[in-house]
C-alpha cells in the first residue's frame, strides 16, 4: 500500500495514518464491491474497517507462516467487530505496537467504519 501510495503521490506518516487515507478506503471499497458483484446477496460485504496496523505474527495475531489466529483477533479485535455491526462510524482505537528490537510503543488513532454500496 505505500507503494501505492507514494506513485499516487498521497503524503502520509505512518501505516496507522496511510491505513485511514480517504484514497486507501476508496480503493478498498472499489475491490470489495468488485468481489461482491461475483457473490450471492447474502454473502456480500456490507461494511469493512480498514485496521490502523498490519497484523503481525510477534503480537501472536498471526502464525509464523502468516495464518490467521482467528481466537486471538476475535478478542483483540471485539470492540471494532462489535463496531462493525452497530451503527457506529468511528471507534475511538488504542494499539500497542511491538517493534523489532523489542520497544513497545501506543498508538491512538480513530478507525473508520465504511459501508458499501450495494447495488
Amino acid at each position: 500500500m505505500g507503494r501505492w501510495a507514494e506513485r499516487k503521490r498521497i503524503p502520509y506518516t505512518t501505516f496507522s495514518d496511510l491505513s485511514q487515507k480517504e484514497q486507501v478506503l476508496e480503493l478498498i471499497a472499489e475491490e470489495v464491491m468488485r468481489v461482491n458483484r461475483t457473490l450471492p446477496e447474502w454473502a456480500r460485504v456490507k461494511k469493512f474497517a480498514s485496521l490502523n496496523k498490519e497484523l503481525d505474527a510477534d503480537e501472536a495475531e498471526m502464525t509464523r507462516t502468516r495464518k490467521l489466529r482467528r481466537t486471538f483477533v476475535e478478542e483483540k479485535y471485539s470492540d471494532l467487530i462489535q463496531a462493525l455491526y452497530s451503527g457506529v462510524s468511528e471507534l475511538p482505537k488504542e494499539s500497542e505496537v511491538v517493534y523489532r528490537d523489542g520497544r513497545r510503543a501506543k498508538i491512538k488513532t480513530s478507525i473508520r467504519i465504511n459501508t458499501v454500496e450495494t447495488g
